[in-house]
């Protein structure tokens, strides 16, 4: 399979993207460092909701047509989520603050060239893009934001 770079101009501003889903990816880190009988916790929730519901008040249209593109080429048997759905659960950061995630990490597709493999889609930060995580051993970036 060729792999190209879906990479489209967003109407939007994509400094401002990439931060409002760092607070996101950080609110949700912090979420799951306390317990659910924390007094803090059900505060952090809400603000979590909160962010993701700006994030796709604000993002989602654009996100969403970058998905359909990113799915109609590679994976066109799977159904295109919101986009706060691709966020992962857990990403490494480096010394450099480059964000990565593991290859189980993200949305389940289908793709008829990898017969037998998990394949996943997985938005990240730091710049904002669209991992696709082939098995487990390739990732490749399918999209980023410009």
């Amino acid at each position: 399979m060729h792999f190209s770079n879906l990479a489209k101009t967003l109407k939007m501003d994509v400094k401002a993207l990439d931060k409002a889903l760092l607070e996101i990816i950080k609110a949700r880190q912090e979420l799951t460092t306390i317990n659910y009988n924390n007094p803090q916790y059900d505060d952090l929730e809400e603000k979590l909701h909160d962010l993701e519901d700006d994030f796709q008040e604000t993002y989602g249209d654009e996100l969403e047509r970058a998905l359909q593109d990113i799915h109609d080429e590679y994976c066109p048997d799977s159904d295109v989520l919101v986009p706060i759905a691709y966020i992962a659960k857990k990403y490494q950061v480096s010394a450099n603050n480059e964000y990565s995630v593991a290859n189980t990490e993200g949305v389940f597709v289908e793709m008829d060239d990898y017969p037998g493999k998990d394949t996943k889609l997985a938005l990240l930060p730091n710049p904002t893009r669209i991992v696709l995580s082939i098995g487990s051993e390739k990732q490749q970036v399918v999209w980023t934001a410009k």
